[in-house]
């Protein structure tokens, strides 16, 4: 049996969707999350597409997940917007989320948008890139379970804990960057132990507490943020705006209430979008940011954040995607 499948997207698309249908979703919730689900795939950001499934199953199998919510939207002020997911996957609630946090943008020059009561399991890019779509600047931000030390520390207390930014470029693809404060993404070490390769130095370290490039002992440790010190404080801070800014659970808060079935535990989600026509510079901010992005793409060896993604974006239409044999058949198995 050959170790791969290949599929094309509408037929990745589908196989989601069916599974979810037969985990309890329903349409709209099924869709929105395999909608989420290819477009990482269509980037081959393989860590944040299929792969995510059986863990999104798992945690509608244990009823942990809502997969018929309907989100629900507060308006908090003119800056300021709500969504309580309903203990729905992120994308669910971010399908109602997009609209209002870019009217508030749109009208007040910047705006924030709180979402809790969910589950995420997905990449932030994919976020961010609805809003430079829009023509807005977009952070996100969002948390995990205790994976990650504090600098210096040999105990997990932060997630992964992701952000993104999005600028964006009229005409061109956004400059976009999605990455994790720990120095490697979570899901990435997980798909290096299923590969059986080690990881970079400095990545994690073991259940004794020494560093490690076996991504098992890792996962049975804690990883380590990227840049000591630096890095920690950034988990902070994310830790902070999606846990203690908008009344959420904290990572630690996370796991001591999670099922443990392998999915997503319920979190919240902190994301900031900015009207560049708003502040000071409206006819000039895009072409005078041009000369930034010509300058950089001048120096030898440089790429923008993102560019590999929007090259793989043009072939897999037409390729496929390829995933591992065994993660199809468990897809199938769960169906």
């Amino acid at each position: 049996m050959a170790d791969t499948v290949t599929l094309s997207l509408e037929e990745g698309f589908t196989l989601a969707v069916e599974a979810f249908l037969a985990n309890g979703c329903d349409r709209r919730n099924a869709e929105a999350v395999a909608r989420n689900m290819m477009r990482a795939e269509g980037d081959r950001c393989a860590s944040h597409g299929l792969f995510r499934l059986p863990g999104y199953l798992a945690s509608l199998r244990a009823g942990k997940i809502n997969g018929k919510a309907d989100p629900t939207v507060i308006d908090l002020a003119p800056g300021a917007v709500k969504v309580d997911g309903d203990g729905a996957m992120a994308p669910v609630a971010h399908e109602a989320g997009y609209e209002p946090l870019i009217e508030k943008a749109r009208s007040q020059g910047i705006a924030a948008l709180a979402l809790t009561r969910i589950h995420h399991f997905s990449a932030l890019w994919i976020e961010v890139e609805r809003l430079t779509e829009a023509g807005l600047v977009g952070f996100a931000f969002t948390a995990y379970k205790p994976v990650v030390t504090p600098g210096g520390g040999t105990k997990a207390l932060y997630g992964t804990n992701p952000m993104a930014f999005g600028w964006p470029r009229p005409g061109k693809d956004p400059v976009i960057f999605d990455q994790a404060s720990s120095a490697k993404a979570r899901g990435e070490i997980q798909i290096a132990a299923r590969d059986g390769h080690e990881v970079p130095p400095g990545t994690g370290i073991g259940p004794d507490g020494e560093e490690t490039t076996d991504p098992n002992l890792i996962l049975k440790g804690a990883q380590l943020p990227f840049g000591g010190y630096k890095g920690a404080n950034i988990a902070m801070m994310v830790e902070l705006l999606v846990a203690g800014l908008i009344g959420e659970w904290f990572s630690f808060e996370a796991a001591e209430k999670d099922a443990e079935d392998g999915g997503p535990p319920r979190g919240g989600e902190f994301m900031m979008a900015i009207d560049p026509a708003r502040f000071g510079d409206a006819d000039g901010w895009a072409a005078h940011s041009e000369t930034f992005f010509e300058r950089f793409l001048g120096i030898p060896g440089t790429r923008l954040p993102s560019a590999r993604r929007y090259g793989n974006r043009k072939e897999t239409p037409s390729d496929g995607i390829t995933i591992p044999t065994s993660l199809h058949e468990k897809i199938r198995e769960m169906m």
